[in-house]
């Protein structure tokens, strides 16, 4: 399932989207929000993959509350001014859609993304069970990458870069999203700023582990782990 977000403050705009959503069997509801405020605290704690954004909302309008966001969910604008449709090309949202919002237009919409398959992978097979790889966003595009190419994850700040034997990809990402999403048993974090896949490990020797052609650093607050890993293999 494709987990949903409305964020509109106008109660007939929010009654329309979720009578839309409950005509596609793919969406699934799992809040409605008045503001920016509500969304931010949502967006924290619940996996959301599509957002319905509203861009006149009170307060913060909805174009600056998706600017402030890091990893943003696929957003679908939705409003009942057509003055933003040139604006909101710069966030490479999915679709622009003008109130009041037709049945036909929003599935249209929908379908931009069920057709093109840029969806969260994971959450649309998670009843399928596990997953063998992750979709990444790069230069507007969605990657599929799969966990036995990657050999390590590099973080950059803001980004992070995914090192395979054959590619690199940079991403608006955090670390803390890729640790929770790579399996495991397969992953191991040996640093604040490294993820590295326990298959593709050569050897580790004092503060360091030898990966593909890269050497990388052991953390002090992750040695005892990376230890009690080498044990129980």
């Amino acid at each position: 399932m494709i987990k949903c977000i409305i964020v509109e403050d106008e109660l007939l705009a929010q009654q329309v989207i979720q009578s839309h959503l409950k005509k596609i069997d793919q969406l699934d509801l799992v809040a409605v929000c008045k503001n920016a405020a509500e969304a931010m605290e949502t967006l924290k704690y619940q996996e959301v993959d599509l957002m319905f954004l509203d861009i006149q909302l009170p307060g913060i309008t909805g174009m600056h509350f998706l600017r402030s966001l890091v990893n943003p969910p696929l957003v679908v604008l939705t409003t009942a001014y057509a003055d933003y449709a040139l604006e909101s090309y710069e966030f490479n949202v999915i679709d622009y859609l003008l109130k009041p919002i037709s049945f036909e237009r929003f599935n249209k919409a929908i379908h931009k993304i069920l057709d093109n398959r840029i969806y969260t992978q994971a959450a649309v097979e998670k009843d399928a069970g596990p997953t063998d790889h992750i979709f990444v966003r790069c230069n507007n595009k969605y990657f599929k990458v799969n966990f036995a190419e990657i050999i390590f994850v590099q973080s950059m700040r803001d980004y992070l870069k995914i090192h395979t034997s054959e590619y690199k990809l940079i991403t608006h990402q955090t670390m803390a999203y890729f640790e929770k999403t790579l399996p495991a048993n397969k992953f191991i974090r040996v640093h604040k700023s490294f993820i590295v896949a326990i298959s593709h490990i050569r050897s580790i020797y004092g503060n360091s582990i030898e990966t593909g052609n890269a050497t990388i650093p052991i953390g002090n607050s992750y040695k005892d782990t990376v230890m009690d890993m080498v044990v129980r293999r």
